[in-house]
């Protein structure tokens, strides 16, 4: 017994001892040395790291207010107010997972020559705001006033008078909060360019109910934002829709013409065998211009369930992956002050994850002409411009 204890006493002083001679090093590290470090024991490939999107760096900036940025990918788990079939909650870690192999090192776009994340701008994923399942109203403000918080913070970039931010959805009523929180830091309305199956402009009172209604869904939030002001609403500033083709209430054309009256141009999917894709660039542009702001909402479902299955309201007859992607390299030039990505809905995709994928490459296409139209800015006035962006 004695020989038990002398035994466990003698390893105990050896551990005791291994603990106390443990060297922390305290010194400065030189540039040089971290830069070794750095290239050492800093790669990522596409399967391994902790899963942000694209592998940038993860910040909580929503509890951290000393973090600056020019891009913030950021994800609004949310999805209370869908019409159809739940489970965007999940989208944007789907999207961040189906992300994995864009890395920086390999992330130059051929299509829009420029590699977004090795450029002027600091991109980085400030993970996703923590928004309640519960209640929509409460649910509505948190992401209103996390929008607003991230919306003004410092950019880093002379080329980003203000940062910008990425979302990834969640269902599409976030963008009301989106277009809330534009309104409220920069004090005037805005234009948006719309591409999904469906108008997302209905009245409320559209859904039948004996029990009264919410004015809050994922089809009406631009009816919304039409009410409180946040869009333009003059016929020279309309917002537009692209690649609808959804079916309309009752047997005529009132919610196209409620759509227009509300200051919206459509396009519909099936133009696009008729114009091309060339069609539709040149349409959109021709609508909004290179200077007014634009927020840009995508709607994963303005693909074909074919190419994007994986959504809560999917529509037949919809645009290819790569026909999205060539309209979006086409309208590089708009003046993009916000985006999201919305409605992926991962319980119904394949397991091949094809409609995750197609989101993360909507995102990275998207990141490419924020990027692109900072440098494109700098070199049409010469060095970095400081207009008012809205």
């Amino acid at each position: 017994m004695r020989s038990v204890v002398a035994l466990g006493l003698l390893l105990l002083g050896r551990l005791s001892a291994a603990c106390g001679n443990d060297k922390h090093d305290d010194r400065e590290w030189s540039p040089e040395e971290l830069a070794e470090l750095e290239a050492k024991w800093g790669t990522e490939y596409g399967f391994s790291g902790i899963g942000s999107f694209a592998h940038l760096p993860y910040v909580k900036c929503l509890v951290d207010p000393s973090v600056q940025f020019d891009i913030a990918v950021i994800g609004a788990p949310f999805d209370t107010a869908v019409t159809y079939r739940p489970g965007a909650r999940f989208g944007p870690r789907s999207i961040r997972h189906a992300s994995s192999r864009q890395t920086s090192f390999r992330a130059f776009n051929p299509r829009a020559n420029i590699n977004p994340y090795m450029n002027w701008a600091k991109i980085i994923d400030c993970g996703d705001i923590p928004i309640t399942p519960f209640d929509n109203n409460i649910a509505r403000e948190q992401m209103t006033q996390a929008f607003e918080y991230l919306g003004r913070r410092q950019s880093v970039s002379a080329l980003a008078p203000k940062p910008k931010l990425m979302t990834l959805g969640g269902d599409h009523s976030l963008t009301l909060p989106a277009l809330r929180a534009l309104k409220a830091i920069y004090g005037k309305p805005i234009r948006v360019l719309h591409f999904d199956a469906h108008l997302d402009t209905w009245n409320p009172l559209a859904y039948p109910s004996h029990w009264g209604i919410t004015e809050f869904t994922h089809g009406s939030m631009f009816w919304m934002a039409n009410k409180e002001g946040l869009l333009y609403n003059e016929t020279s500033r309309a917002s537009v829709h692209a690649g609808l083709r959804t079916r309309l209430t009752g047997s005529d054309w009132t919610d196209n013409e409620d759509d227009t009256s509300q200051n919206w141009v459509r396009f519909s999917a099936d133009q696009i065998d008729e114009i091309g894709t060339a069609g539709i660039i040149d349409g959109i542009m021709s609508i909004l211009g290179t200077e007014d702001p634009v927020y840009l909402s995508v709607d994963i479902d303005v693909l074909d369930p074919a190419f994007a299955p994986g959504t809560g309201t999917p529509e037949p007859g919809g645009w290819t992956t790569r026909e999205l992607i060539r309209i979006l390299r086409g309208i590089e030039g708009l003046n993009v002050v916000g985006a999201d990505v919305v409605e992926v809905s991962p319980a119904y995709q394949n397991s091949g994850e094809e409609t995750s994928l197609a989101a993360a490459q909507v995102v990275y296409e998207l990141l490419s002409s924020m990027v692109k139209k900072g440098l494109a800015d700098m070199g049409k006035e010469g060095a970095a411009t400081q207009k008012d962006e809205l």
